[in-house]
């Protein structure tokens, strides 16, 4: 491993790779340009939903193979993470790539359809749930046993994961995706709100248990992040004054998908490994 291909030798899978534009396509060609080889998983009839749409899926793959270090290799998986039985086949066809996975980073999420308080139906809270707390909390797991020791009971409630620690470095890396709610309101998207809450708020607990198997997870907000959303021509939002108040930030700018990437790419190195359990936030001072 050298200093500039630290993820040299590891295998990465980034969920939610659908757009160029997205936040997911700048993670995985981060993790890719620092030597990783990388999986892919997209769900590209869920954008064709939404005001922005879908993008081109081969230009999505060609650009994440762009940006791959020699000998390094891809694979790309489609999935609806809604079903839950679709899971365990998404972590074994990235691990079928190399033989082993070390890095996942759960950012795909359901958008769009979303409403206040007065809007919320079972129905609507629990496609939310499904694919944005649960799956991602599904797909964790499925990453955990990976490492975890075989046992023959299931846990009662209290009891420690026992790994095979004390490890000289990290076993693997999760990243879970949060958003503004740990600031302040999201007004009209309780649904998506609700879901990204739950992920922020158990954090610390999944933290602990894997850290017992020396994974470290931490969960990103990276701030607003124009993925296509801000933009007038496809917007699901009203953006009255934005380009005013944009201009009055230190920075004069919203985040590019870009901004938490870095901070994703450096996480998953042994020099961000020290970073543990941590909700964190990378949003250019917006919060402030």
């Amino acid at each position: 491993m050298s200093a500039s291909l630290p993820l040299h030798g590891k295998t990465a899978l980034v969920t939610g790779v659908s757009r160029r534009r997205g936040i997911g396509y700048a993670v995985a060609t981060k993790l890719a340009s620092l030597g990783a080889d990388v999986v892919i998983h997209h769900h590209r009839p869920h954008d064709l939903d939404l005001p922005w749409g879908g993008d081109d899926l081969d230009a999505v793959r060609a650009g994440v193979r762009e940006h791959l270090t020699e000998g390094a290799r891809f694979a790309d998986v489609g999935a609806d993470l809604s079903d839950a039985a679709t899971i365990p086949d998404v972590i074994a066809r990235a691990v079928g790539l190399t033989g082993r996975l070390d890095v996942l980073v759960c950012n795909h999420a359901k958008s769009g359809d979303d409403g206040s308080i007065l809007d919320m139906t079972p129905e609507r809270l629990d496609a939310f749930w499904d694919v944005n707390a649960r799956s991602t909390l599904l797909l964790t797991a499925e990453f955990a046993r990976l490492r975890a020791p075989h046992r023959d009971e299931p846990s009662r409630p209290g009891d420690r994961i026992v790994g095979t620690g004390p490890y000289a470095e990290a076993q693997g890396h999760v990243f879970w995706m949060t958003s503004g709610q740990i600031h302040g309101a999201m007004r009209g998207e309780v649904a998506y709100a609700t879901s990204k809450a739950a992920l922020a708020g158990i954090t610390p607990t999944v933290a602990a248990e894997l850290l017992e198997l020396g994974i470290v997870l931490n969960t990103i907000n990276p701030g607003p992040v124009n993925t296509g959303y801000m933009d007038p021509e496809s917007t699901d939002r009203s953006l009255e004054d934005l380009d005013a108040y944009v201009a009055s930030t230190p920075f004069g700018r919203v985040g590019a998908p870009q901004d938490p990437a870095e901070l994703i790419g450096w996480l998953s190195t042994a020099a961000g490994s020290w970073v543990v359990g941590q909700v964190l936030t990378t949003d250019g001072g917006f919060g402030l």
